[in-house]
């Protein structure tokens, strides 16, 4: 394995990034290659390792309060998400992803068993190593997190106005949703910091998180979770609150609730001082250090059971239904869905079940054309039907499979040629208010 390291240091750190050279680092396929992350340890280099996770749109740098309290005792790894802070820009397709990369550093370095904090999607990388490898998770601090974070839809639309603007509006919008009123009347600095930092991420990495966290749902999953585990809040958190800390300890075993008054969802950055005594007093009192750990021997991750056997000669039948209906929502949204299933309740319930299977589960999952193709040709489609209402609800799934507003314009501007002036007009009018909608921020 080889490795590249910058010894301009700040303090005591070492910054490295690793490259994947002979080494398995694979996607939850198992079948690709995964780029590396980008991280640094700061610390003693003997000491155990605390790994710390950051948060969507923050840097490593929104856990440099923490140091002080932490790096007396443990060996600090700090990690950057992809595109966040100059690391390299290798989107993630989902959260395993991101802790199978981790994994992979921790593998280089030789690192057996650590402790894990994380805020925000970080706290959900750590909840899913705590899943996928509880032998390694010596000790786990889940900060500002949830089992599922807001709705899919909220965070699919988030990932559409980004890809239409870009990130300047939503870094500037960032702010109120990290702290708290009284913490942005009073500092300033912090929050341009903010606004940067988020400004400054990697377009395609931040719409790849944003897919990652609307898949993100471990609300049945948190039985498995049986490493020591913290959850801290905070008491003013919009973002994630309480009342997501409280699900979270309510279903995973034994775990202790922290809540930090009149703070925001960025908890570190708030109350650096609150998160790093907690996060000392965990590590200190849930990690069992005495106990040698055993040769350190990478193992895969687990291998889910396999199915009932089907009689010899049975077809396999896959629920063409239930995968419609996921296919539905992701690119349609749940409250469209929902308003159009309570609409064929009764008379018209058969018919709208036939169409989720047949259109979304068969067609819709083949594999021959990828869905922004899908969505080109829809979107032509019902231009020349005159299905203004159908086209409305495409042209938002057209913007969820990556089409841009001036993809989607140039589509429609292109069948005029061949579907007539008037019905690419009409087209562009039902369309005008969908785009405007999902657009408009956050």
């Amino acid at each position: 394995m080889s490795e590249t390291t910058d010894m301009t240091a700040a303090g005591s750190g070492t910054y490295a990034t690793t490259y994947a050279d002979g080494h398995d680092l694979y996607d939850d396929r198992d079948d690709l290659l995964q780029p590396p992350l980008q991280y640094r340890f700061d610390g003693p280099d003997d000491a155990p390792v605390v790994v710390l996770g950051p948060a969507l749109g923050a840097t490593w740098h929104m856990w440099d309060r923490q140091l002080p309290v932490l790096t007396g005792t443990w060996r600090v790894l700090r990690y950057e998400l992809p595109g966040h802070g100059g690391a390299p820009a290798e989107p993630a397709a989902s959260v395993d992803d991101l802790a199978r990369r981790l994994l992979a550093v921790l593998d280089d370095e030789g690192i057996d068993s650590f402790g894990y904090a994380g805020c925000g999607l970080g706290a959900a990388i750590g909840a899913r190593l705590a899943l996928l490898r509880p032998d390694r998770v010596a000790a786990l601090a889940l900060v500002s997190a949830a089992a599922r974070y807001a709705t899919a839809d909220t965070w699919r639309q988030r990932g559409v106005v980004v890809r239409a603007n870009g990130l300047e509006r939503t870094a500037q919008a960032t702010p109120e949703r990290w702290f708290t009123e009284a913490f942005l009347a009073t500092q300033p600095a912090i929050t341009e910091w903010a606004v940067q930092m988020v400004g400054t991420t990697d377009t395609a990495c931040y719409v790849a998180a944003c897919e990652a966290l609307a898949a993100f749902d471990i609300r049945e999953s948190l039985g498995g979770i049986t490493v020591p585990t913290l959850v801290v809040a905070g008491a003013d958190d919009t973002e994630t609150p309480p009342a997501d800390a409280r699900m979270l300890v309510a279903g995973i075993p034994d775990a202790r609730l922290a809540v930090v008054p009149a703070t925001g969802h960025l908890a570190p950055v708030e109350e650096p001082a609150a998160v790093g005594d907690l996060l000392a007093r965990h590590f200190d009192t849930a990690w069992d250090r005495t106990v040698p750990s055993a040769p350190f021997a990478p193992a895969p991750p687990p291998v889910p059971p396999r199915p009932p056997a089907l009689p010899s000669g049975a077809p396999t039948a896959p629920d063409r239904y239930a995968e419609g209906l996921r296919i539905r929502r992701e690119l349609v949204g749940d409250a469209e869905v929902d308003a159009a299933q309570a609409r064929a309740e009764g008379f018209g319930a058969g018919f709208d079940a036939f169409a989720t299977r047949f259109g979304w589960g068969e067609v819709w999952s083949r594999p021959g054309l990828d869905r922004r193709t899908r969505s080109f040709l829809t979107l032509s489609v019902l231009t020349a039907l005159g299905r203004l209402g159908d086209l409305a609800d495409h042209t938002r799934a057209a913007l969820r499979n990556g089409l841009t507003p001036a993809e989607i314009e140039e589509a429609l501007l292109h069948t005029a040629v061949y579907c007539g002036l008037p019905a690419a007009q009409a087209a562009v009018d039902a369309a005008r208010p969908v785009i405007e909608q999902e657009t408009a921020g956050d």
